[in-house]
């Protein structure tokens, strides 16, 4: 399929090939080939060699580096953590495709982490800034203040846990277990 500047064009449907286009908003890589995210009118800037479709109605939430999002900690591994990625922050759209990101134990804080189970634990939900994109991977830090742990769990009974004097602590208010995370300073207490 050969595209030209104003074709209408569906999600999924080929517009061209990387080694021709950079990619332009409501585009994404898919193994070579660029495909639309949005249902929309392709936009081709040939001084710029790029390629965008621009949507018939309002723009779905697309991750960019930069940008902060939420999200829920999946999977722990030695040296990172996995991210099902929720939605934007301050965007009411969801995100135009689902991502899954991680953050490597090296952007989970500023100061040196020793396990990243100090950091997270599976079920959290966080706060974090997309730092790097590579087709569908998507790298994320924690390391700013308000990025973080927003709301987590008691590891021993599931119940909610608050914050502590005690800066990046958790305790939880059924039994008392205390617990280590990277506490954003938007935590939420109940």
């Amino acid at each position: 399929m050969k595209v030209k500047n104003g074709d209408f064009v569906m999600p999924g449907d080929k517009l061209g090939i990387i080694e021709l286009y950079l990619l332009g908003k409501g585009t994404y890589d898919n193994e070579g080939d660029i495909e639309s995210t949005v249902l929309g009118n392709v936009k081709i800037n040939s001084k710029m060699k790029t390629i965008s479709v621009e949507p018939k109605s309002g723009c779905p939430a697309t991750l960019e580096v930069g940008s902060k999002i939420y999200g829920q900690i999946t999977d722990i591994k030695p040296q990172r953590v996995n991210v099902k990625i929720d939605r934007m922050v301050d965007t009411p759209r969801d995100l135009s495709l689902p991502y899954m990101g991680s953050i490597h134990i090296s952007k989970a804080k500023e100061d040196y982490l020793d396990k990243i189970s100090d950091a997270f634990r599976i079920g959290d939900i966080i706060k974090a800034e997309v730092v790097k994109i590579t087709g569908d991977n998507v790298d994320l830090s924690t390391v700013a203040e308000d990025c973080g742990v927003l709301k987590a769990m008691c590891t021993r009974c599931r119940e909610y846990m608050a914050t502590t004097e005690k800066k990046n602590e958790l305790q939880c208010k059924k039994c008392n277990k205390k617990e280590k995370r990277e506490v954003s300073s938007e935590y939420v207490n109940i």
